[in-house]
């Protein structure tokens, strides 16, 4: 596929914008023509994806005089912009009729002044600048603060009142960065945590706020008895501007907190600690959602992801499609992927699950040592009161059955009776997942009171199955580095059972896991970093269909993984 190296001067109004393969690139591109540089100028808009109007306005500094910067995008897409193989933009909300450019994305957060990121030009290319009002000196700024002002000022938002029926008028939630010590933090990795503070925190008046939950890799160094000790690993780890941000945690202090013995296990494949990161990364987001009961949802963020697109826009509308999801059918939806040229509209789609599979999951499901009815809610018992209910895990992957399905870790559960068969368990690959702070809490109690727990990408979604709690898979566009047929495409991602991802032997995720390496999505996605790279203007690709000097690429909004160095 080619058509994502097409750039700024082949842009078109969706409403002519043909994807490749429908027509031929090589000759058609020679017909096109191409749109100069202040042409291309006047398609550049600030792009504002907020749909609230009571928030106050937020600043970077404590004076008031720094703004958050702006992102700009371009009206329109290149011709020939591939189309997502599965997910959709239209059924989430998502925008498909704008891109971005490494400028307009990233200029806002310092790409075009950092001197350790020098672009390398042909002799003929223009820069097509952003219209930034004034460069900011980064190592001034204190996000923690600029998060704690931007609260302050929006706390009419988030005050309980009898007319919201006890609740949050808006509910608060944490975005979580894991990162760990001796972490390097390159320019680029610095302008992606200041776009997820300026867009989901700052931007927002608060609905959101980004920690950084950083794994002390020394498990002989107890931070937790020193504040001297605490302050020494920040100031030697983490970058000044984002300190107050950061909270440390180590796998000796996960061994105090979740004492064992873990009993009955299962096959342990990777041979690493129950308490190793590598297992059980679930156990610090637990114990961090229990000493921040601010929060209504967690995001579990990775720091090898990357977004083209406005973060606010993907999280919220992610969220609010999420919620909106009715609960019938809904653990049968999840685990299927959403190819929206085979399938239709998602009405379609879900009429199609329901009837490849018509006897849905709703509810607890039972299982000998099932600890459900200890903590069942009364929520559970009307479905009219769960269709509205908030969600509480999103994936960002299908939430498929590992059983018999060849996932490396399927059996991988420790504590529960080893005298029945295994509980009925689900996975998403790719732990990034957005949970509720009950569920968080089910999967603290679980693990601390009953010494249960699975591979990392198993706890959260098995947790929510066996509680009958609210989970979904967001199905966002993902793209591919060649050309698919649908139907081929829709025989090897939903070969499972029933229709599904997973679930039996010609799942995807056992034997034909290799078939997501060229997408822009999977735990070793490798189009994911070449496409990025590539619109960075740092990859192998770059510059092969320039037809001008400002021929930059533009790519519409894409969720990106992983993205080992830029």
């Amino acid at each position: 596929m080619n058509g994502y190296y097409a750039g700024l001067s082949n842009l078109v109004p969706i409403s002519q914008h043909v994807e490749e393969g429908v027509q031929d690139l090589w000759s058609k591109t020679a017909n096109t023509d191409l749109l100069s540089e202040d042409d291309i100028r006047t398609r550049m808009i600030a792009y504002n994806p907020y749909l609230h109007n009571n928030t106050r306005r937020c600043f970077l500094d404590d004076k008031g005089t720094v703004d958050i910067p702006a992102l700009y995008s371009y009206q329109g897409i290149p011709q020939y912009h591939p189309e997502p193989l599965h997910g959709s933009y239209d059924a989430l909300g998502l925008r498909d009729d704008i891109c971005f450019d490494r400028y307009g994305r990233l200029g806002a957060y310092g790409l075009d002044e950092n001197a350790t990121i020098q672009e390398h030009h042909s002799p003929d290319e223009t820069i097509t600048s952003t219209p930034h009002s004034k460069s900011i000196n980064w190592q001034s700024i204190d996000w923690s603060a600029a998060q704690h002002r931007c609260h302050g000022t929006n706390k009419h938002q988030f005050v309980q009142t009898p007319d919201s029926g006890g609740h949050r008028s808006t509910p608060r939630q944490a975005l979580v960065l894991r990162t760990w010590t001796g972490y390097h933090y390159t320019p680029h990795v610095m302008m992606n945590i200041r776009a997820l503070i300026s867009e989901l925190s700052l931007g927002s008046g608060a609905e959101y706020d980004v920690h950084l939950l950083v794994h002390v890799k020394n498990n002989s160094a107890q931070f937790w008895e020193s504040q001297d000790l605490y302050r020494e690993i920040l100031h030697a780890n983490i970058p000044k501007e984002f300190r107050g941000l950061a909270t440390l945690w180590s796998e000796s202090q996960m061994e105090m907190i979740y004492p064992g013995p873990f009993l009955n296990n299962t096959l342990n494949k990777s041979g690493k600690s129950i308490h190793g990161v590598y297992r059980s990364s679930h156990m610090p987001l637990q114990y961090f959602a229990q000493n921040n009961a601010q929060y209504e949802h967690f995001w579990n963020w990775e720091m090898d992801m990357r977004y083209t697109g406005h973060y606010y826009e993907l999280l919220d509308r992610l969220g609010h499609w999420a919620n909106a999801q009715p609960r019938h059918g809904l653990w049968e939806r999840s685990a299927k992927y959403y190819l929206e040229k085979m399938h239709g509209t998602w009405k379609q789609f879900s009429d199609l699950v329901h009837q490849e599979n018509p006897n849905t999951i709703f509810g607890p499901v039972k299982f000998p040592g099932s600890q459900a009815l200890k903590f069942q809610r009364a929520s559970w018992l009307s479905s009219s009161v769960e269709d509205d209910k908030d969600a509480d895990l999103i994936t960002l992957s299908p939430l498929f059955d590992p059983n018999e399905s060849g996932w490396y870790f399927d059996t991988d559960i420790t504590g529960y009776p080893s005298d029945s068969p295994l509980p009925p368990r689900r996975v998403a690959i790719i732990a990034a997942s957005r949970m509720s702070r009950g569920l968080l809490h089910l999967m603290h109690e679980e693990t601390l009171q009953y010494r249960r727990s699975m591979w990392t990408e198993m706890w959260a979604p098995s947790i929510a199955l066996h509680y009958g709690l609210k989970a979904v898979y967001a199905p966002h566009p993902v793209y591919y580095d060649r050309k698919w047929p649908v139907s081929t495409a829709d025989k090897i991602f939903n070969a499972g059972k029933h229709g599904s991802s997973g679930g039996n032997a010609f799942s995807v995720f056992g034997a034909f896991e290799h078939n997501h390496l060229g997408s822009t999505w999977y735990h070793n996605a490798r189009f994911a970093g070449e496409l990025w790279r590539s619109w960075l203007g740092r990859g192998s690709r770059h510059g092969m269909f320039s037809q001008q000097g400002i021929d930059r690429m533009c790519l519409r909004s894409m969720l990106l993984h992983t993205v080992k160095y830029e």
